[in-house]
């Protein structure tokens, strides 16, 4: 496996140190040697990229979607090479690597289509007005355009989906910009390999050297490199928050500022009003053990905080939760340090005014490294709104439990929350109208709001928002999934008076394009 780094359609070599990959279940090494790039090797990708942006952004609509189609094909056919790399690097189980994949390359391909279709850039046109009195109207025409070079930092959670060919970078490349990875040190073979299937697609399909590159460092600097780099117009990243914000204040003390589009974690809260709970305690328990253990709670949207009001029902709730828990299984975790940092906060938190622990799983996984624990604490409702440790995510297998006295107590509990991905309700039909209020609180504290569901699971289609209120993101206008997470990658530009030979197809009279627009406000295709 060849650990260079990828600028465009060149391997580039390092000067620095190599390192390898750890298998994540195991803690031995894998095969491959990785090279750190340097601050040499981070100029020649943005250089590269600056090259490419213009010729890029100027590309024909379904010259893009057949690029992105052809890196949707190329990772599909590294089949399982691709899987069991992936597996030994995250300690991920094989079912949950194979959807990934199907998620990124179906990623791929909404984004192919979106591009394809064409509207997305919301051409809009205002004619001119020649007869108006005192003074004429001007012809304005306005679209979105694409910013330039985009930084993406890989994920530690999601080797394929949110790393080197993950959603960042399949809509950061349908808006017209180039994309230089930073991959993630936990699975530089799994990126090695999506990098490859992108560099040879690029080729096949005639894109602009520059296009993509890869990058490979251990620590910092070649983030730090990247994020400050003049070449450098947007960057994405899903992480901890102390990571985000660190990328965002680089970024805004630049000579010229720059979007930083930081996924910062959630507690992502579930309130469980009374009537759901009195009819479902056993069913929802057996739901919610589930989706807090799953894939040893490694997930963004992991709900790590439950809240409900004092019941007889809800002790047995907890008492068949309290079961399962115990009986979920040791997991491995992604990294080591993941690992260590998942152990240290949550022994923390049980050390905490008011935190009693309810449940520690008990049985023992197959393996012996890098094992979760899945941890159920609860916490009276009044020592959950005085603390704001509390209130901080753990990444992992982990929930606290809220247990407020009265309704009133549970909307205090509520309203002292910060911004979040996601919030559930689980709720009798009957109950909605009187919790109307409630909900409206939860409403504007996340960026979506799931009914009698789970959180985990966030699906990729044109709907989806995956973003909230500070801290969860730094900023709740964009997603980072879906379709609409093209637009962090673009800025509207308003062409007045142009001949019509010189504006973009989007914008020209007669439409050669064929793609819906707003013409004196009316939506049309002619």
């Amino acid at each position: 496996m060849d650990g260079r780094n990828i600028i465009g359609s060149q391997f580039v070599s390092s000067d620095k140190e190599g390192f390898k990959a750890v298998n994540a279940s195991t803690g031995g090494e894998l095969p491959g040697m990785f090279y750190p790039a340097g601050e040499q090797q981070a100029e020649a990708a943005l250089a590269a990229a600056q090259k490419a942006f213009k010729p890029y952004s100027l590309l024909d609509r379904t010259r893009k979607a057949a690029f992105l189609r052809a890196i949707a094909a190329e990772i599909k056919a590294l089949g399982p090479s691709l899987t069991e790399r992936a597996v030994a690097e995250s300690g991920l189980p094989e079912g949950r690597i194979n959807g990934e994949t199907g998620r990124t390359t179906g990623q791929l391909n909404l984004f192919a289509g979106l591009v394809e279709e064409g509207s997305w850039v919301n051409a809009v046109i205002d004619t001119a007005l020649p007869d108006r009195s005192p003074v004429p109207g001007p012809d304005l025409r306005k679209m979105f355009i694409p910013l330039g070079p985009v930084v993406v930092f890989g994920a530690s959670n999601f080797p394929l989906a949110f790393s080197v060919a993950g959603g960042d970078t399949a809509s950061a490349l349908a808006a017209g910009c180039p994309v230089v990875v930073k991959a993630h040190p936990a699975h530089p073979g799994t990126s090695a390999l999506v990098g490859e299937a992108i560099m040879k697609a690029a080729l096949a399909t005639g894109m602009p050297e520059g296009v993509f590159s890869l990058l490979y460092d251990t620590g910092y600097s070649v983030g730090e490199n990247l994020v400050k780099h003049p070449l450098t117009k947007a960057v994405t990243f899903t992480g901890s928050y102390r990571g985000g914000m660190a990328l965002s204040k680089m970024a805004l003390e630049r000579s010229i500022p720059i979007p930083v589009f930081a996924e910062m974690g959630s507690i992502n809260p579930v309130v469980f009003l009374p009537e759901a709970i009195k009819k479902n305690s056993a069913s929802l328990a057996a739901k919610y053990a589930a989706s807090i253990t799953v894939g040893a709670g490694q997930f963004c949207t992991n709900p790590g905080l439950m809240i409900a009001v004092k019941d007889p029902s809800l002790d047995l709730f907890i008492s068949e939760l309290v079961k399962l828990f115990t009986e979920v299984p040791s997991a491995t975790m992604l990294t080591a340090g993941i690992c260590r940092n998942f152990h240290t906060l949550s022994n923390e938190i049980l050390q905490e005014k008011g935190v009693s622990l309810l449940a520690r799983s008990e049985r023992e996984g197959p393996f012996r490294f890098n094992q979760s624990v899945a941890i159920l604490a609860s916490v009276p409702a009044s020592d959950f709104i005085a603390n704001k440790k509390l209130k901080e995510e753990i990444f992992g297998p982990y929930s606290l439990l809220v247990v407020a006295e009265n309704e009133r107590e549970m909307e205090q509990v509520v309203n002292c929350l910060d911004g979040q991905l996601t919030v559930t309700v689980m709720a009798e039909e009957e109950e909605l109208d009187h919790y109307a209020g409630l909900i409206d609180s939860l409403c504007r504290k996340t960026g979506r709001i799931v009914l009698n569901g789970v959180p985990t699971g966030v699906e990729v289609n044109h709907a989806m928002q995956h973003g909230g209120p500070f801290p969860a993101t730094n900023d709740s206008r964009f997603t980072s999934v879906g379709a609409d997470a093209v637009y962090r990658f673009v800025r509207p530009l308003a062409w007045q008076d142009w001949r019509n030979d010189l504006l973009p197809a989007e914008l020209q009279d007669g439409n050669p394009l064929n793609i819906w627009r707003k013409v004196n406000n009316k939506w049309t295709k002619d």
